[in-house]
């Protein structure tokens, strides 16, 4: 592990970071969120009815990374300060003091302009809006202007998240359509579930932050009514593409037999009368099937429409 460098200057003693080492970039990008992305970017590509060359596949794909790493590092860039409030967030390199701040920014602003250039002159200029639009959105609506701001936060930003399998498909078909528009609205509606099951046992992190996460602001009580309140258009924005004759069993099965246990736990954290943090067992388990969910939908999507080719 890096130590700080102690400079002094005319008897003022300043700590300053160690350059940072490739490790420290790379955990900038959030690679674990960043799986999540690619897949369900992926995803969207390979459901597209129009096949697309290897070659550009690869290359859409690791502009939509190194997009999300880009929005990544921006964020950290610029929460640098909360993130050292909070001890799920302060191993990471600007607030350990293991990079500086100017690092971060360039770092981001260079990947996300290479991101989205090269999605633009090697696959189509569509494809390409649509990933500046995503990071742009994450780092100026989400980060910048909502998160310090309001309790929705999570609600309007959850859009950043949602592009991928708009940007995968639009990089495959040059256009967009109804399906991946219905895969925007379930990441969409997924968020607020997920996060706010994260927030509920995580919530005192927030409060130290100063973060008006919902449970901060509005209480555990209005936190729980609110996941199941979104879980439920959720459901049917999932289920939706089977009866819509989008996709056909395979995908409609699996979104029946996921969406029915997802909706499951948010009832059991509906219900749920615990406050301690430590014992917040419903929500956790929530919070962690929740990541499971998406991926096995987007899973059942691309076997679908490999089944149906």
């Amino acid at each position: 592990m890096k130590a700080n460098t102690i400079v002094t200057t005319n008897s003022l003693t300043e700590i300053q970071p160690l350059a940072a080492d490739w490790r420290d970039f790379l955990a900038l990008t959030k690679p674990r969120v960043m799986t999540l992305v690619v897949f369900t970017g992926l995803c969207g590509m390979l459901a597209a009815p129009h096949g697309i060359h290897p070659v550009l596949a690869f290359t859409a794909i690791l502009c939509i990374a190194l997009g999300a790493g880009a929005a990544a590092a921006l964020n950290q860039w610029y929460e640098s300060d909360i993130d050292a409030l909070m001890k799920r967030t302060a191993s990471r390199p600007l607030p350990a003091g293991r990079m500086d701040r100017q690092s971060a920014l360039h770092f981001g602003v260079g990947l996300g302009a290479f991101s989205v250039l090269l999605m633009g002159l090697a696959v189509n200029l569509l494809s390409a809006a649509i990933l500046a639009v995503s990071i742009l959105f994450y780092v100026l609506v989400y980060t910048v202007w909502l998160k310090r701001r309001t309790p929705q936060n999570i609600v309007i930003g959850g859009a950043a998240g949602a592009f991928p399998p708009l940007i995968g498909w639009a990089a495959a078909t040059g256009s967009v359509a109804l399906l991946p528009a219905l895969l925007f609205a379930l990441i969409f509606l997924w968020t607020p579930p997920h996060f706010w099951a994260l927030s509920l046992f995580v919530r005192s992190d927030y409060a130290n932050a100063g973060v008006p996460m919902l449970p901060v602001v509005a209480g555990v009580r209005a936190t729980r009514v609110q996941i199941m309140l979104y879980t439920l258009p959720m459901v049917a924005v999932a289920i939706a593409p089977w009866p819509l004759g989008l996709t056909g069993a395979i995908y409609g099965g699996t979104a029946v037999l996921l969406s029915a246990i997802f909706l499951a736990l948010a009832l059991r954290v509906g219900f749920n009368t615990e406050t301690d943090q430590a014992a917040m067992k419903p929500e956790r388990r929530l919070f962690w099937f929740s990541i499971i969910y998406l991926f096995g939908m987007f899973g059942a999507l691309v076997a679908d429409r490999l089944v149906l080719a």
